[in-house]
């Protein structure tokens, strides 16, 4: 994705890479270690555990594997999905999203940058979901590779011809489809909330198909964090504790109602 960006890039960067990726990238090792420090078994574990013990729904019916697998990997995805609406619903939550869409620009990286505490609770929830479906290990599998490669995907700066994305966001979230959710206007952040799959947007009336400025005159944050210092991670790990809970899609989009 990164290559790609630089062949074809979408919009034009306003911030320098060496800025951006290194702290960005510097996230993502300090989230892996804290995550690994913290759960000493992950979901395709857990889905292994749950087979051999019965636990979870998928365990306890019999059913075709490719269905298991198909069903499994859906309702994942819906999990995902609905998680994300949690975290731009709840205050508390948002403290933490929030650090997620205060990058001032949007690329691969962007779709590495969490902060460790919602990398925890999102790990926490996949492992509920887990233990309660009881999906088949190779459906988990596949399903945590192709949610980490569509989230570098569909953050990436790149520039799909316009009939490609119209005929591939039917099927999957694109660059374009999922920039919107970064726009700094909270109307447009409260939509798109999908990583993986576009249906859940379309079916739950969270689509929108254009950010209202176009993709090159919108602008990428949220307001409450908007100078290059804020893209440390220094800072950004005490986002969370920075200034009021403003700023949340859903909460926003209450108020201008």
């Amino acid at each position: 994705m990164a290559l790609w960006e630089l062949a074809a890039p979408r919009r034009r960067r306003d911030i320098p890479r060496v800025i951006r990726w290194t702290n960005n990238i510097a996230l993502v090792v300090l989230d892996t270690l804290i995550l690994r420090l913290s759960f000493p078994i992950l979901t395709v574990g857990l889905a292994v555990m749950a087979e051999e013990r019965g636990w979870g729904l998928f365990n306890n019916v019999d059913l075709p594997t490719w269905v298991v697998v198909i069903a499994s990997m859906l309702v994942l995805d819906l999990a995902i999905y609905l998680q994300h609406v949690m975290f731009h619903a709840v205050p508390a939550l948002w403290r933490l999203h929030r650090m997620h869409h205060a990058d001032l620009d949007f690329d691969a990286t962007t779709g590495l940058r969490f902060h460790p505490v919602e990398i925890l609770i999102s790990m926490g929830i996949k492992l509920a979901v887990v233990a309660a479906l009881g999906p088949p290990a190779v459906a988990v599998l596949l399903f945590e590779v192709l949610l980490n490669a569509t989230a570098l995907f569909n953050h990436a700066n790149i520039d799909l011809p316009r009939p490609i994305d119209r005929v591939l966001r039917l099927i999957v979230v694109t660059p374009d489809m999922h920039r919107v959710h970064h726009s700094v206007d909270p109307s447009e952040t409260n939509s798109n909330f999908g990583f993986n799959l576009p249906w859940w947007d379309r079916l739950l009336s969270t689509y929108v198909a254009l950010p209202a400025k176009g993709h090159d005159g919108m602008t990428i944050g949220i307001e409450q964090f908007r100078t290059r210092r804020d893209l440390w991670i220094d800072r950004m790990l005490v986002q969370p504790l920075r200034g009021p809970a403003c700023g949340g899609a859903l909460e926003a989009g209450k108020d201008a109602e």
